[in-house]
């Protein structure tokens, strides 16, 4: 199943800041949709969208078996009604991560930069989704997908700062950090 996403002129979420993190800004859209199907979806019209970005939820990587076990028993799902604030934060890692091989990914992402057992205490407050680009020729390697009630945005704040410190980040060459608000229906 492809995730796409389209910054334009309309769509159920309100951007409230576009902003580039490192390397090349996207453009400034004032909205943004999200759709879901069997193939990556292309805009209808061009006048429409400003750009498009796909991925695809894949299994979890870089885990062990107890990791796993505590993600699915503390995440929470997409799409809550109060988890009216989201972001979506595409990156691209530097031919330096991708020269590395899986064990020595590992090693950095999780023994090193503590990307799970950090990141746990945010949840379920905040809800997850990671995007996988790289293989379908997109300009990010992830799209990495954050929905949270408003009251728990500082939190969002400080796991966003968590991981941008870590030595995993020092491997990002591209990041754009998008914030979004969902429209009311």
């Amino acid at each position: 199943m492809f995730t796409t996403f389209r910054g334009g002129s309309s769509g159920a979420w309100r951007v409230i800041s576009l902003s580039p993190v490192i390397g090349e800004p996207l453009p400034p859209v004032p909205s943004l949709s999200v759709t879901h199907s069997a193939a990556i979806s292309l805009p209808l019209l061009p006048s429409q969208t400003s750009w498009r970005l796909a991925g695809v939820a894949s299994h979890v990587r870089y885990v062990e078996r107890t990791e796993k076990q505590a993600l699915v028993a503390a995440q929470a799902g997409l799409g809550r009604p109060e988890a009216t604030h989201a972001a979506l934060i595409p990156i691209k890692k530097s031919a330096a991560w991708w020269d590395l091989t899986q064990n020595e990914r590992r090693r950095i992402f999780e023994d090193k930069s503590r990307h799970i057992a950090d990141s746990l205490k945010y949840l379920p407050a905040i809800a997850r989704q990671l995007y996988h680009s790289r293989d379908l020729g997109e300009p990010f390697d992830f799209l990495t997908w954050f929905e949270f009630a408003p009251e728990h945005a500082e939190l969002f704040e400080e796991l966003v700062a968590q991981l941008r410190g870590t030595e995993e980040w020092s491997y990002v060459e591209r990041e754009v950090d998008v914030r979004l608000v969902r429209e009311k229906v």
